[in-house]
């Protein structure tokens, strides 16, 4: 019996753009972690410019507490986002010695404060992501193509799935950071469904997948609307598409 093709979507990225709740829900569990009143008037209630120009090298959310964190400091890197960016795993590990945190101790920071804003205003929390112009619509239409399709996030699977059902999106699949990596989880599907192809902003991760032998084979596309840096798109190694809103939008079978 043939396996079920499935498409697998990043979600941050490639689904949402949530930029406006990652630096509100970063900031306050930031400053939860400092407990200073002194600095909230540093970090400012709309995304630093920095914020903005780094968060294309950020795989986990604690990165992005640990980011927030670093802009109250007046001699750190991120004052040059550039120059953090060229060093970014790096400048992460020296920012967190400095600190004195570890990733696990941010990341549950995070979704504390995720979890205290949706008890708060659900509704708020939820209008602050705002999907990709035309990929709700898109995904809807793949029953049509009878194609399944699965979430692989590194946002906790709870906050995914309120995300999910405001958009009234119901993937077969849902994976969670909680799930283990996304290599580790492409397998596991692999195993059980056709995988079509993965979508993601994150060309590292895609390369990730390309080198690793037993899902190589997997088609691997790089959304371009999403977190991508300058360079992202130019000289793909084969196995990478650089997948365009035009045809994302086009038949899966038309795909490259």
């Amino acid at each position: 019996m043939s396996k079920q093709p499935i498409l697998v979507f990043d979600f941050d990225g490639v689904i949402v753009d949530g930029l406006i709740e990652y630096w509100n829900s970063s900031r306050k569990a930031c400053l939860k972690l400092v407990g200073n009143e002194k600095y909230e008037e540093q970090l400012p209630l709309r995304a630093p410019d920095a914020f903005r120009k780094v968060r294309p090298w950020v795989k986990n959310g604690w990165e992005m507490v640990l980011l927030a964190a670093e802009l109250l400091r007046t001699d750190s890197p991120i004052k040059h986002p550039a120059q953090f960016s060229n060093e970014y795993q790096n400048n992460c590990h020296k920012a967190l010695k400095f600190w004195g945190w570890n990733p696990e101790q941010l990341q549950i920071a995070l979704d504390n404060v995720r979890k205290q804003a949706i008890h708060e205003n659900k509704e708020k929390w939820l209008e602050s992501h705002h999907p990709f112009s035309g990929v709700v619509k898109r995904i809807q239409q793949l029953n049509n193509e009878k194609i399944e399709w699965a979430v692989l996030t590194t946002k906790s699977t709870e906050f995914t799935s309120q995300l999910l059902s405001y958009y009234k999106l119901s993937p077969t699949l849902l994976y969670g950071y909680e799930k283990g990596s996304k290599p580790e989880i492409l397998l596991q599907i692999s195993k059980k469904y056709l995988i079509q192809g993965f979508i993601e902003d994150r060309r590292a991760t895609l390369e990730t997948v390309l080198n690793t032998p037993s899902i190589s084979w997997i088609p691997c596309y790089l959304a371009n609307w999403g977190y991508l840096k300058n360079n992202d798109a130019q000289d793909l190694p084969i196995g990478i598409q650089l997948l365009k809103p035009e045809v994302f939008v086009s038949p899966i079978a038309d795909w490259p």
